[in-house]
This record gives structure tokens, sequence and C-alpha cells, in this order.
């Protein structure tokens, strides 16, 4: 009897042992088949490789946990130990990402990625840090652009239509500068409430429109790229501060690996899915430059009006951005 008791309590510290020292529990709304879950899931394996044994991530794709602001709000406290989402979402905790939003900010994708590789990273940490987030790295959700069941050309288009909305005061200028009247509805509602008439249209990208089928409920989608959406992967700051280097090191090791590749095939990926939309009959209008000019200026007013509204630290951040794209657009950028 002895003998077995023994060998009971050795196998249980066996599986005691064995059990990871840190377990991350990682929510996205990317669902299931996604370039961001693909991602997600080639990021667990290599930072669970890399911490030897010490780390299991666990994914929570599709919202299963939750709209954006609920899962940035549950990492904020502690409740769950990550989150991968666009900066509109990361905005509803840490107000310096809603100025990387503005409204026609970018003329194209080099100059995004130079401002947050180069001028805007160590700012958005600190201010990721001082509200009890770690900022572990960039991600894309993509050029977002106007879709829904009618026809889009010029800012009257939008006039008294009632827009799906991100719940970010951005998102709601913009709108309510272009005439529409935004309706915030959480991610995972906003293909119900195209269905039943709850709003006639929305902004988002290629990549999540089709993720999300929201493709299914479009008649039209008009390729303006108001918005350029960055995303990030972010942690709750406290367990990150506790748990050993070695993991520390994995995470953002393996984050470093993905960062880039995803951002290329999301990329990559925007013409074909364009393409698809067609194909599926969304008719898909590509405005011109002239098009474009009157949804340009409009822009500038509600630009304007985001960042006299801010805080002190986004009026800062704002400032920092156009410094930086200032010496990037005259070649003098470091």
């Amino acid at each position: 009897m002895r003998l077995i008791i023994s060998a009971l309590l050795l196998c249980s510290s066996l599986v005691v042992a064995a059990e990871p020292e840190v377990i991350v529990k990682l929510a996205t709304v990317a669902p299931e088949g996604s370039p961001w879950a693909q991602a997600l899931t080639d990021f667990k394996k290599k930072a669970e490789s890399a911490a030897n044994g010490k780390l299991r991530v666990k994914l929570f794709l599709g919202g299963t946990l939750g709209d954006e602001n609920d899962t940035v709000m549950a990492v904020k406290r502690g409740q769950i130990q990550a989150f991968g989402g666009s900066t509109g979402a990361l905005a509803s905790q840490v107000p310096e990402f809603n100025m990387l939003e503005l409204p026609y900010l970018f003329n194209n994708l080099e100059e995004a990625d130079y401002v947050l590789s180069k001028v805007v990273k160590d700012d958005i940490a600190k201010a990721c840090a001082d509200r009890g987030v770690q900022f572990g790295f960039w991600s894309e959700n993509g050029l977002r652009s106007f879709g829904g069941k009618f026809k889009i050309a010029s800012p009257e288009d939008l006039k008294g239509r009632k827009m799906r909305s991100q719940d970010n005061p951005i998102h709601l200028t913009m709108y309510r500068t272009f005439g529409a009247s935004p309706v915030p509805v959480p991610t995972t509602e906003a293909l119900t409430a195209l269905q039943t008439g709850a709003v006639d249209g929305y902004d988002q990208s290629a990549l999540y429109l089709f993720a999300a089928s929201w493709h299914t409920a479009s008649k039209n989608f008009a390729v303006t790229n108001p918005i350029y959406q960055p995303a990030a992967i972010v942690y709750n700051k406290a367990a990150w501060d506790a748990w050993p280097p070695e993991v520390r090191e994995a995470l953002t090791a393996a984050g470093a690996a993905i960062e880039e590749d995803l951002r290329k095939k999301v990329r990559a990926m925007t013409p074909i899915l364009i393409k698809n939309l067609q194909e599926l009959g969304v008719e898909v209008n590509v405005l011109s430059d002239a098009e474009l000019a009157p949804f340009k200026k409009l822009a500038e007013k509600s630009r304007a009006e985001s960042v006299k509204a801010a805080s002190k630290t986004e009026k800062a951040l704002y400032e920092k951005m156009n410094k930086g794209l200032t010496a990037y657009r005259s070649g003098k950028a470091k």
C-alpha cells in the first residue's frame, strides 16, 4: 500500500512539474481561419518553443471573450493576460492611440510604417505602461474604407446615413464631419446591425470585412481609405512584470518575428480581397484623386476638432508625429 501511495504522489508531482509556469490567455475578435488567427497561432508556437516549457499561450478567437473594448478593459484589470486588436479599441484605455487614427493622416503606408517604428513606439509603450498595459508589438488591420447598402462617391452620399462606427471619438467625429449619423456598434454585432437595417453602412478594412462576413450584407464598397488602422498585441502590465525573464524574452522575440510578416500578408491580400468582392457581386468604387479631394478637405476639419478635444499627452504625440512626417516627406528623416 505504501508503494502505491508513493507512486501516486510521485505521478502527481510529475504532472504539477510539467504544467507551464505561465499561462497567457490572448483574446482577439479575429475569427478562425483569418490571417490574424494564422499569425497568432505562429506567434504561440514560437513563443512557447523559445520559453522551454515555461509558457502556454491560449488563443481565444472570434470575440469569444467579448468585443474589443471589453477585452482591452479585461486586460487592464488583469482578468485576462493579453489582447490583440485595433488601436481604435486600445484607445478606449490608452487615449494616445487615438492620434494614429486621424483621417487621412498618412499619405501612404510607408509614412505609417515610419511613424509607428521610428517616431511614436517609445511614447506609445510609455503611455501603455502608465495605464497598466504592456505594449507587445505592432500588427495591422489595414486601410479602412466605406461600404454598405448604398453607393458612396462623395461626402454628400454619407449625409444622414446611419453608419456603424467604432466607439471611438476619432471615428465618431469623422462621420459627423462628413454629415453622417454614426452609430457605435460592437464589432461582434455589426453584421447583425447591417442585416437588420439598424445601420446603412460602415468603414472597415477589406481584411476584416471578409473575415467577419460583412460583405454578405453589403451591396457597395468605396475604396476611400480615410483611416489607416494599426493594431497591436498588449499584455497586462502587472502580469508581465511578474513573469520570468525567459518568458518575457520569448514573447518579445516571437512578436518581433511575426510583426513584419503579418503586415506584409495583410497588404498583399488587400487587392485580392477587393477583386473577390467584385466577383461576389459587390459593386466596388475606386475613387480617383479628384473624387477623394472633398473627403480629404473635410478630414482636415475633423482632425482639427479631434486634436482640439484631445488631452495634453495626445496633443504632444500628434505634434511629434507631424514633425516626424515633415522630416520624412522632406527626406531629412533619420
